[in-house]
């Protein structure tokens, strides 16, 4: 059964109660040699009791129950263009690939073109009306320029899309990663039960990347059920709050699908006392915003804008497995809402003072 909310207090509104010290060398560069062999911390929030162990003990603290993930693929959808002037741009496509609806570029053949939604960085202020070229037969037209990079554009191209950015794009790294790329992060930065039917994320679910097929394999061999649901990560994931009372900040949508099978096995394991472990914050925020929005779990295919923070309600989650978050983020907020801050702060120095490594490439931690 699903814990009581922990108390709120009037800390736990403000944007600066979320800060932490983290030594930058903790920020995981790379991943781990397997998937399966990063370190996991066990947080049992009514004691606050911390355990370290591997990923691969996983099935030894968690009773049987359900487990959803976030099936969610990323794409390549970071482009290194430039300018018909010469300049460096950096363009990162936001729309979900299923949310891009092309129309037929006049006086073209195999040419299509759509409205879409992307992040621009360069050195020099990219002007609306200018075109920036992102490859042999991809180009984006600037429509509208918004705060922070955003920007609307007019997306050209010929062909197929995913094809075009397979071309043309890379892996959409976190900017905390500060090395370049490589051919593995085109393996690593997904997990392994990722669809290539719901292609369209631009951040990986990264509680998910420690997952094997043998770790879920023995996971059902221990009597575990398997779920899965679809939120395409959008430009939320890299939006920081910008306000202290963090009752101010304004969540983008992100598109997410909860299929038949699924609902009917989230409300059959709730029915029957046997707890929903949440793989991610992604997974997390879809069966909670569906549930916040219909009442209960149900199938669902639209968008949810839902943020958690202390005093919110979990209608649905017992159990989270999440990766270490940055300091004053929704995530780190959403794990408040679900353990209570100063818990999960608690929680945070301890991982610090053992050298956990953080953020997307970072170690695990689950909250019981």
């Amino acid at each position: 059964m699903t814990l009581a909310p922990p108390e709120r207090d009037d800390e736990d509104l403000l944007l600066s109660s979320y800060a932490f010290a983290l030594p930058a060398e903790l920020i995981a560069q790379a991943p781990s040699e397997r998937r399966d062999a990063s370190r996991l911390m066990v947080l049992d929030r009514r004691s606050g009791t911390v355990t370290d162990a591997v990923f691969t003990d996983l099935a030894k603290f968690l009773p049987p129950g359900l487990i959803v993930v976030n099936n969610s693929r990323v794409v390549p959808a970071r482009v290194m263009g430039r300018r018909e002037s010469g300049g460096k741009v950096e363009f990162l496509l936001t729309t979900p690939l299923p949310h891009i609806e092309p129309s037929d570029a006049p006086g073209t053949r195999d040419g299509h073109v759509a409205d879409v939604a992307c992040l621009l960085k360069s050195s020099k202020k990219v002007r609306e009306g200018e075109t920036v070229l992102l490859g042999e037969d991809l180009h984006a037209t600037i429509l509208e320029r918004g705060a922070y990079g955003q920007c609307r554009a007019k997306l050209t191209w010929r062909g197929n899309l995913p094809d075009r950015l397979l071309s043309e794009g890379v892996m959409p790294l976190p900017p905390y990663i500060k090395r370049p790329q490589s051919a593995e992060d085109a393996e690593r930065y997904q997990t392994v039960y990722a669809r290539p039917e719901k292609a369209g994320s631009i951040a990986a679910p990264t509680a998910g990347l420690h997952f094997t097929p043998e770790v879920r394999q023995s996971l059902l061999e221990s009597g575990f059920t398997w779920a899965e649901v679809t939120l395409y990560v959008g430009y939320g994931t890299f939006s920081p709050v910008r306000c202290e009372d963090i009752r101010d900040h304004v969540m983008h949508r992100e598109y997410c699908e909860i299929p038949e099978e699924t609902a009917k096995k989230v409300t059959e394991a709730k029915r029957n006392g046997r707890p929903v472990t949440a793989v991610g914050t992604t997974a997390a925020r879809t069966l909670e915003g569906v549930a916040a929005e219909r009442g209960s779990v149900v199938p669902f295919k639209g968008w949810t804008d839902i943020f958690l923070y202390p005093g919110k309600t979990i209608r649905v989650v017992d159990h989270l497995l999440t990766n270490f978050h940055l300091p004053e983020s929704t995530l780190l907020m959403l794990l408040a809402a679900f353990a209570g801050r100063k818990t999960v702060l608690d929680a945070y120095a301890k991982a610090v003072a053992e050298k956990y490594r953080f953020f997307s490439y970072g170690d695990a931690m689950l909250i019981l």
